[in-house]
Parts: C-alpha cells; sequence; structure tokens
C-alpha cells in the first residue's frame, strides 16, 4: 500500500498551490479521502473530506481550498487558494475504510 503526496513548497502570501496524492494496494474508491494538516506546536487538524459526492472543510478554509478526487487515476487532490501565513504546515492526505492510511506529509510553507 501507497499514498504518496506531493505539491508541497514555499509561496508568497495571496498565492496558490495544489497539492497531490497518488494511491496504490487499496480500493481507493470506497474509501472516505481528508487533507489534514499540523502546525509547529498545533493539533493535526482535518482541513476537508470527500466521499460519496460530498465535501466538507474546516471554517479557517472554506472558500479558499478545494479538494476533489480522480477515482480512475487514484488521486486525491487539494486546491489552495489565498494562501496566507497561518495556512503553514505539514500537510497530510489520509484514507479511511475498512483500513486508515495516511501520507507521508509535504511541507506547506506561506511566507514573504
Amino acid at each position: 500500500v501507497q499514498f504518496v503526496e506531493s505539491g508541497g513548497g514555499l509561496v508568497q502570501p495571496g498565492g496558490s498551490l495544489r497539492l497531490s496524492c497518488v494511491a496504490s494496494g487499496f480500493t481507493f474508491s470506497s474509501y472516505s479521502l481528508s487533507w489534514f494538516r499540523q502546525a509547529p506546536g498545533k493539533e493535526r487538524e482535518r482541513v476537508a473530506n470527500i466521499f460519496a459526492g460530498s465535501t466538507h472543510y474546516a471554517p479557517s478554509v472554506e472558500g479558499r481550498f478545494t479538494i476533489s478526487r480522480d477515482n480512475g487515476n487514484n488521486m486525491l487532490y487539494l486546491q489552495m487558494n489565498s494562501l496566507q501565513p497561518d495556512d503553514t504546515a505539514v500537510y497530510y492526505c489520509m484514507a479511511d475504510g475498512l483500513y486508515q492510511f495516511w501520507g507521508q506529509g509535504t511541507q506547506v510553507t506561506v511566507s514573504s
């Protein structure tokens, strides 16, 4: 089983990034998928979830982030717009179903 993120990096305030996760080794389409983030000194928090055609967002990212999935290619995405310094964190993808799988994390830094 693999669940591998990419797309993190350094971006200026107001900028955008798109995170991706590619999955293999499990029945991707049957899993609830989420993005979490963890900033230094803070607890890990769920920022977005997608399952059965529905999406849910944390209030702090609502209207700025968009979660999507491509079941045909086992891909999960997080489009992040209007990024702010408070969005700086390690971002993780997570699949929840019969089992739970986590990606290794990708660093997002928002700074001028």
